[in-house]
């Protein structure tokens, strides 16, 4: 990138904020969170299931958590290279999903993105996953005792929205 090694450092961390939230608005199922993360020209390529633009991709995302009790996507690694107002990144991921009927799905895939930056907002204009591995299995649930805790939701009941300097449920990204 042109320019100085700060706005680099900037860019590259409003990038990872976009990835990560990009996670949050799966796994909380905010489709309307989900959407403002994409360009309004943004595309993408979810393997051979899907492949087209931002709205239609929100409406096929829906359908898809449909089979889902809970899903869980964690970014392990990001590499960005940012020109200016654009940039490339190879976004690694494991995603763990929860089906109705009891089985355990995890996957480790790539995200392959290009994005771009308007108004001082990065967002998505494309993306294509890339799964690397993937395993099913027979879900077997337990509660750790030590810790206790609330169980997640896939939606606005969740816990995160009692935090109040997050966005709340359906609220629109801005970077």
């Amino acid at each position: 990138m042109t320019g100085a090694p700060v706005d680099l450092l900037l860019a590259e961390s409003a990038l990872r904020r976009l990835v990560i939230t990009y996670s949050r608005a799966i796994d909380r199922r905010d489709f309307t969170l989900l959407r403002s993360l994409y360009d309004d020209a943004g595309q993408d390529i979810h393997g051979h299931a899907f492949s087209g633009g931002a709205d239609a991709y929100v409406d096929f995302v829906r359908q898809a958590l449909s089979h889902y009790r809970l899903t869980t996507h964690y970014v392990v690694n990001a590499l960005f290279a940012v020109d200016v107002d654009r940039a490339e990144g190879e976004v690694h991921k494991i995603n763990h999903h929860i089906t109705h009927d009891g089985q355990e799905v995890v996957t480790g895939s790539r995200s392959l993105d290009r994005y771009i930056r308007r108004d001082g907002i990065w967002r998505f204009l494309s993306r294509r996953v890339v799964l690397d591995w993937s395993r099913q299995q027979p879900l077997t649930e337990t509660q750790d005792p030590a810790a206790d805790s609330p169980g997640g939701s896939a939606g606005a009941d969740d816990p995160t929205y009692t935090l109040p300097l997050l966005p709340p449920f359906g609220a629109i990204w801005r970077g």
